[in-house]
């Protein structure tokens, strides 16, 4: 893990100072969405269809010099959370973690509701949470600019969302997050993908692609 804004990239700090206030905005406080943690705690049924597939290293945007490499499927929240959605996660989500050679490190986290009506609202609950998360970190964070971009919609199952974060600390760390959130009848998922850099380095073709792959092969 990092010690950056990105969660699950291998960073360089400048300073031991500089480590500790990266970790820190890892690690949003429940409170930014306390409401989704209330929403998303009830123990969900197994989906009748099976078990939730999670992406392959090969279905993340391509790295121009360092193959993705993957962890297992991990029962229970990621630590650290994502910076963005990551408040809103449940107990019972699960999550698998992956990443290059190079400061590149993504995450994928899918939770099973209980009823197709539940997950709509716990995916909406994570849009508006993904839709405000630069202004948040702001305000936590007061040495810390951000600025984020929506990208639109995927056209897969129930439909996914995609948004861009760019984080600037005074520190002089730059580090560019693309979320998207999107659902399959009661189980919805939640992808990350950061590195180093700004916009204009982010993989947005790439990574609707991803988004679109992740959520059509859930079932």
């Amino acid at each position: 893990m990092t010690a950056r804004v990105t969660t699950s990239v291998t960073g360089r700090t400048a300073s031991r100072t500089s480590g500790r206030r990266r970790v820190k905005l890892l690690a949003l406080t429940a409170a930014v969405a306390a409401s989704g943690v209330a929403l998303g705690a009830v123990p969900a049924a197994a989906a009748a269809t099976g078990t939730p597939r999670f992406l392959a290293p090969s279905e993340l945007p391509p790295h121009a010099s360092s193959a993705w490499s993957a962890g297992p499927v991990t029962p229970g929240q990621p630590d650290p959370l994502p910076m963005c959605g990551g408040a809103a996660l449940p107990s019972t989500s699960v999550h698998r973690a992956y990443r290059t050679d190079l400061d590149t490190g993504a995450l994928q986290v899918t939770v099973v509701e209980r009823s197709a009506q539940r997950a709509k609202d716990f995916a909406e609950l994570l849009r508006k949470d993904l839709a405000t998360c630069a202004e948040k970190v702001m305000q936590q964070y007061p040495d810390v600019t951000a600025a984020q971009k929506y990208y639109g919609k995927v056209d897969a199952e129930e439909g996914a969302h995609v948004y861009g974060v760019h984080t600037e600390a005074s520190w002089g760390a730059s580090d560019i997050n693309l979320y998207s959130v999107g659902r399959d009848g009661n189980t919805v998922t939640l992808v990350h993908w950061g590195q180093m850099g700004g916009f204009a380095d982010a993989q947005v073709a790439d990574f609707k692609k991803t988004t679109a792959t992740a959520v059509n092969k859930l079932y």
